[in-house]
């Protein structure tokens, strides 16, 4: 079970210096999260001043407003008021401003090569009785209140058909704020809690 704690995350400035940007995952992995050589990205920006957004020739971007009340984001000329929780995707090689009406924002950015992968924000209620899995080509981010995250069944279902005892249950492991969970298809993991969880799925464009 592999969790991303968003504290340990390395900050980079902007080009423009109009905020940071925290790389939770790519692939393949970049020396920098700003050269574009990977094909995904999923990362974490605060906005604390208006101004142009970088270009990413190639790619298509899935933006999320996590913190804050409102963007106003323009692309290529046309206005889009962003909302707290709504996925927008636009292009990124397209001209992309913010504006920053009630002030400072943080967002949730996935960035996927065009050609070769899509990418997928949805945002869900957490609940205390049932858990949410997290599956393979998935990670999942908890936004805000407070949640566990446990390894899947799949573990001591192994462990029986090869012989072995069943292990016991893995305690399970809090989250903090921004946390990221990576997901798998052999041992899921199971997030439990109270608050919102963003789900990025990144899928392989066929062909």
């Amino acid at each position: 079970m592999e969790i991303i704690r968003f504290a340990e995350l390395r900050s980079e400035p902007w080009r423009n210096g109009g905020g940071v940007t925290r790389e939770l995952a790519s692939h393949p992995k970049a020396a920098s999260a700003q050269d574009g050589a990977w094909d995904w990205r999923v990362s974490i920006a605060d906005l604390t001043k208006a101004g142009d957004f970088s270009a990413f020739p190639g790619m298509e971007r899935v933006l999320t407003v996590v913190d804050g009340e409102l963007l106003l984001l323009t692309v290529d000329g046309a206005e889009h008021p962003l909302e707290k929780y709504r996925p927008f995707r636009f292009s990124g090689e397209a001209a992309a401003h913010g504006a920053l009406p009630t002030g400072d924002i943080r967002n949730l950015n996935v960035i996927t090569r065009a050609d070769s992968f899509k990418g997928f924000t949805s945002i869900i209620e957490l609940s205390k009785k049932r858990a949410h899995p997290v599956f393979e080509g998935q990670l999942a981010v908890l936004l805000q209140g407070q949640a566990t995250v446990s390894p899947g069944a799949a573990e001591a279902t192994e462990n029986a058909e090869d012989g072995g005892s069943a292990a016991a249950p893995a305690e399970p492991e809090a989250l903090n704020r921004y946390d990221a969970v990576v997901g798998s298809d052999v041992r899921s993991p199971e997030i439990l809690g109270r608050g919102f969880l963003a789900v990025v799925s990144i899928d392989r464009v066929a062909g």
